[in-house]
């Protein structure tokens, strides 16, 4: 395995991110944890062996984007940074 490759993403963040997304409009959810602009990718998983998932807005509304990296539901939240442990960024 490449040195560069992630056994586990990064901790973007401990809560998520809650944000307007458009109908129809694709966004691409940062699933490494290293994008500049979370909770989006920006192209920083490169070398990492992760990719950036697809989320395709179903209407518009309010979406809980996982700002953690450890939900199995990422992109969306599912609570799994109350699971963290505290000061953990993994």
């Amino acid at each position: 395995m490449s040195p560069d490759r992630m056994d586990k993403p990064k901790v973007a963040s401990r809560t998520p991110f809650p944000l307007e997304v458009e109908k129809g409009k694709a966004y691409f959810w940062c699933s490494c944890g290293l994008s500049g602009n979370q909770p989006f990718c920006d192209g920083s998983h490169q070398g990492t062996g992760r990719s950036p998932v697809k989320y395709t807005a179903e209407r518009d509304k309010i979406v809980f984007f996982c700002g953690c990296k450890q939900s199995p539901n990422g992109p969306l939240c599912d609570g799994s940074h109350s699971r963290l442990p505290p000061d953990s960024d993994h």
